[in-house]
């Protein structure tokens, strides 16, 4: 009877299993235990996962002998894209390799050559041995292939002023944002249209060279010149006016004001002074002027005023002065200069959350104003210990020796980068004739659709250096004089993908990863009581259990 039961018992064990095997063939579901959901997928991001239809190869170059932090960012990287794989029919494919393990110097430094040359940025560690310490070159990142297309996938995030661990953070925080807008940048076929705005004395091509590269990977590129054309701004997703020194034209204003009414977006980076380079270069100083834009009413009416003035902060970059006494060599010391703040951002928005340190020159304050219905958000300000000076403002070379008084640098975190979004109300509301207004050829809107622009108050923030006797650009943020390379880059385009992005994709940045840290001072003060809790106590309690089990049997069965 008892066999024919358990017979029973192991068929429907069997059966039940089967039956959810089969069950889970048809029902996909992963469990996410962490509290900040770090394992959970965006919905854009399982979304354009299961749109791939061919295979996403990924070479992951974090492998071998790391300190702690990088094997915590190895690990977390692997289980990201285990995610990744789980959601897109398996057309995930990846393999860690380990760039140093070829023990000839030179076969090892020529495939450090590729993977530069590919994109990825080395990081130099310092490793302690038995022997001392050692450097080793490591690379924290990924080339990521499609259909025969490749990008590289930069891990490790670095941020001026962080600590290594708050990085490493950083850089887990952002795995998913990375590696769905690698994705993003092999698959799209259809790229949105984007117009940079001529005809006003906007940058160049080559001022703008970096930039647009970086673009095209994910937009196609034109130039465009309104000139009253109502229709020069049709098919464009977005447009960007980068620092314009003359007045647009009523007309030209109208066609942007509609193409914003429209849906349109705009990113503007205007300078509202103008400032002599030339002048500064040749004598040592110059008169920083207004410029007459006729942007203002627009800019006002949309929700922001761009202030007349120049921002001073004592956070700045730094430029070559000859120290030398006349008649002796020249001696050329790097010294800071005021006019150009080092803004570091603070907020949260995806736009700017943990970028590096951005890079401005001759920017200007900006005020936000009321505007129903649009949405404000300060994207950059300036730092604590900033200046104000209204125009005309005297730039001289000569500040560069002077000791600046702390208090005098009491303007704190002025504006300089704002982001509007919301239903915009036109600037030609009740301004043009009825029969404008009714021509269906016009379509004239005075109430637009929800759309987004953002207005920086320096046109220099999307320009990249140029030797124009050569015809050589330098990437965008990139200083010539400290050799240091700013955040603007990354700026910009996470800038044009937030105006541009309906799928959302960009929202992934915001998320927030809790940093568990142990207490350093604590572990090494309290290491030999953990230690021992966490050896000798399970062994006692194992002991105990074995004593008090042996007891309670001997009683039982004395009886």
């Amino acid at each position: 009877m008892n066999k024919k039961r358990d017979l029973i018992s192991l068929a429907l064990a069997v059966i039940i299993l089967i039956l959810l095997n089969f069950v889970g063939s048809f029902v996909f579901h992963r469990f996410d235990l962490t509290s900040e959901k770090r394992y959970t997928l965006s919905d854009a991001s399982k979304k354009l996962l299961s749109q791939l239809n061919d295979a996403v190869y990924v070479k992951v170059y974090l492998e071998g002998e790391f300190p702690a932090g990088f094997k915590r960012l190895r690990n977390e990287t692997k289980e990201m894209l285990d995610e990744f794989r789980a959601y897109s029919n398996d057309n995930i494919e990846y393999q860690f390799i380990n760039p140093s393990e070829n023990s000839d110097k030179k076969q090892q430094q020529e495939v450090y050559k590729q993977l530069y040359n590919k994109g990825l940025q080395p990081t130099n560690l310092e490793v302690k041995g038995e022997n001392g310490t050692s450097q080793q070159i490591i690379f924290p990142g990924a080339i990521v292939s499609y259909k025969g297309h490749e990008t590289p996938w930069q891990l490790l995030k670095t941020q001026l002023g962080q600590s290594s661990e708050g990085q490493l953070n950083n850089s887990i925080q952002a795995l998913e944002y990375e590696f769905a807008s690698c994705i993003r940048k092999l698959t799209t076929v259809i790229k949105p249209e984007i117009g940079f705005i001529e005809g006003q004395g906007e940058l160049d091509t080559l001022a703008l060279q970096d930039i647009r590269n970086s673009l095209s990977e994910f937009y196609l590129l034109k130039r465009v010149k309104i000139n009253a054309q109502l229709k020069a701004l049709d098919g464009l997703k977005a447009i960007i006016v980068a620092k314009p020194d003359t007045a647009f034209s009523e007309k030209d204003k109208f066609i942007i004001d509609q193409f914003v009414m429209k849906g349109g977006k705009v990113l503007w980076a205007v300078d509202p002074l103008y400032t002599s380079i030339d002048s500064l270069r040749k004598s040592g100083g110059t008169m920083a002027m207004p410029y007459d834009l006729k942007l203002e009413d627009m800019f006002f009416k949309y929700g922001v005023r761009i202030n007349p003035n120049m921002l001073m902060d004592l956070q700045s970059s730094a430029i070559p002065v000859n120290k030398a006494f006349s008649g002796q060599p020249p001696r050329f010391e790097l010294m800071p200069w005021l006019f150009s703040p080092l803004i570091m951002p603070t907020s949260s928005h995806p736009i700017v959350k943990n970028l590096e340190v951005i890079k401005v020159e001759f920017a200007s304050s900006i005020d936000t104003v009321e505007a129903n219905g649009i949405k404000k958000s300060i994207l950059l300000s300036s730092s604590k210990y900033s200046k104000k000076i209204n125009a005309p403002v005297r730039v001289d070379l000569r500040i560069v020796n002077m000791r600046p008084d702390e208090n005098q640098f009491s303007d704190s975190y002025q504006p300089v980068a704002v982001l509007l979004e919301g239903e915009f109300e036109s600037v030609f509301k009740n301004r043009i004739p009825p029969k404008i207004a009714n021509d269906s050829a016009i379509s004239f809107k005075d109430k637009g659709v929800n759309t987004k622009m953002i207005i920086i108050s320096d046109g220099d923030i999307i320009r990249n250096e140029v030797q124009y006797s050569a015809r050589k650009s330098y990437p965008l943020g990139y200083d010539i004089y400290t050799k240091q390379t700013y955040g603007n880059k990354n700026f910009i385009l996470n800038c044009i993908n937030y105006l541009c992005d309906d799928s959302g994709l960009i929202s992934i940045r915001a998320r927030e990863l809790t940093l568990r840290l142990l207490d350093k001072k604590k572990v090494k003060s309290e290491r030999l009581k953990w230690q021992l809790i966490n050896t000798v106590m399970p062994l006692l309690a194992i002991l105990l259990f074995g004593l008090i089990y042996t007891a309670v049997r001997k009683r039982k069965y004395a009886k």
